[in-house]
């Protein structure tokens, strides 16, 4: 097999100063990989796959989008053909992902998980498959090795409040190890009041935490024990992935007659259900604040847009897409209620629509007020924008409007256990950046300095960032 004439070992690096920075500095830096989306259970158990197509294929709505772009029919993606048939139609389609950040990732993920150095394509797609599964059956590819060679120190997975986190506490109970695996706690299902399955959700968690939940306050005293149960095995971080922040003026009133509703299974209006969104987003605020946890915004995305799809697939099988919604208005105003109280935690907010890019990173200097180092923090480059442009743009935004040297850098929001050349991926690109502007005459020639920046955003950012020692 010969390598790729492009992907040696100064990819992406287009100075020498780059090259240096990259392998100097970053490229042995650990990996605090601090929201993803991998099954927890699968860590706690070091669990092991049987070929390629199941760790590498299932779940990747990423490349389900491209196959059905280049006429793969669906039984390919979600349906019924068999694993290396379905690995063979992703093989078929990589030739044509030129430009695609699915091509760079294919590459680095063959290359530095299984040495595979050709080009993956339909003409070798069976030699490939066949050396991937026979290295999948040794010890090194269960998933805390794939972890743990990748120089991952720790994850923090995505959990519901309704979940029991069994496997969490498996790994506590296991003592300190190499890897770390933390939750986090996602309490959409309980912001989204006009989602049918509302009650439901809120009679699962009375069910959960012996609470009879018949009034808003009982709500939030039942999210509460939740959080409590959550930080008890070591999270430190909320998520929520939302279409826009919600600010509306409200009174308690006004929310308890909302939620009653929501309740009986009656219809919530949609500006309803924004009074209620803002009041729980602020209640929920104030939760992270007393637990000293980082709250994470993931706004912008326009999901589920093909409702057939939806109908026959499910959710999360590659049917969404960037919205444009208006946020800087609600945003702040959700933001500025917090500051007021002091009651303003650290966070992270991540858009999907670049547009609101400038948006974003002027929004996170109104409220970091001195008290932590990039205690509001723009989020990296997110979903359809977790690629070279999408990447550059952030950090440019960032630079240009806030401190780049106080950002904590990429995580994965992943459900593949392969995707952590990701953060090469981003580390190069970095490098690349400063080392163009060092040769460039427009920063210094200060290389352990700019090293040392490169560091931090890599992996000391966020460590000190949570509040974790050396």
């Amino acid at each position: 097999m010969t390598s790729p004439s492009y992907l040696h070992e100064n990819f992406l690096l287009q100075t020498k100063t780059a090259a240096i920075l990259y392998h100097d500095y970053a490229k042995e830096m650990p990996i605090i990989d601090y929201h993803n989306h991998l099954p927890p259970q699968q860590i706690a158990e070091n669990q092991s796959f049987e070929n390629i197509s199941k760790i590498w294929l299932y779940g990747d709505h990423y490349k389900w989008r491209a196959m059905r772009i280049n006429g793969a029919d669906e039984s390919y993606c979600t349906g019924n053909k068999s694993d290396f048939e379905k690995f063979e139609k992703w093989a078929e389609t990589v030739p044509y992902t030129w430009r695609n950040p699915l091509f760079h990732w294919t590459a680095l993920e063959m290359k530095r998980y299984f040495g595979v150095d050709s080009l993956l394509n339909k003409d070798n797609a069976a030699s490939i498959y066949a050396h991937c599964n026979e290295l999948l059956q040794t010890p090194e590819f269960k998933v805390r090795p794939l972890l743990t060679n990748m120089k991952v120190k720790a994850v923090c997975t995505t959990d519901d409040p309704l979940d029991s986190l069994e496997f969490h506490q498996a790994m506590k109970n296991e003592g300190e190890g190499p890897l770390k695996m933390l939750p986090a706690f996602r309490p959409d299902k309980f912001i989204l009041i006009k989602n049918a399955n509302f009650a439901s959700f809120v009679r699962q968690l009375a069910d959960l935490t012996s609470i009879s939940i018949v009034n808003y306050d009982d709500l939030l005293q039942a999210l509460s024990q939740r959080a409590d149960f959550f930080a008890s095995l070591g999270c430190q971080l909320s998520d929520h992935g939302l279409e826009y922040i919600c600010a509306e003026n409200y009174t308690a009133s006004e929310v308890g007659r909302i939620f009653k509703k929501a309740l009986q299974g009656e219809s919530v209006s949609q500006e309803d259900a924004h009074i209620y969104m803002s009041s729980i987003l602020f209640d929920l605020g104030c939760l992270y604040h007393k637990l000293g946890w980082i709250q994470q915004f993931h706004i912008g995305a326009m999901r589920n847009n093909n409702l057939r799809a939806l109908r026959n697939l499910g959710p999360d099988t590659g049917w969404d897409s960037i919205g444009d919604w208006s946020q800087a208005s609600a945003l702040s105003k959700f933001l500025a209620r917090l500051d007021e109280e002091d009651r303003l935690t650290k966070t992270i907010i991540y858009n999907l629509n670049p547009a609101d890019n400038a948006v974003m990173a002027s929004m996170i200097g109104n409220f970091n007020d001195g008290s932590v180092a990039g205690k509001i923090q723009y989020g990296s480059g997110w979903w359809f924008l977790d690629q070279k442009d999408g990447m550059e743009q952030q950090m440019n935004t960032l630079s240009n409007m806030g401190l780049l040297s106080k950002f904590v850098g990429m995580l994965t929001d992943s459900r593949s256990f392969l995707s952590f050349p990701r953060h090469e991926y981003f580390r190069r690109i970095l490098c690349n950046m400063i080392g163009k502007e060092i040769e460039n005459g427009e920063l210094p020639t200060d290389i352990p300095w700019a090293g040392k920046i490169i560091q931090d955003i890599c992996y000391h950012n966020v460590r000190e960032y949570l509040g974790w020692e050396k």
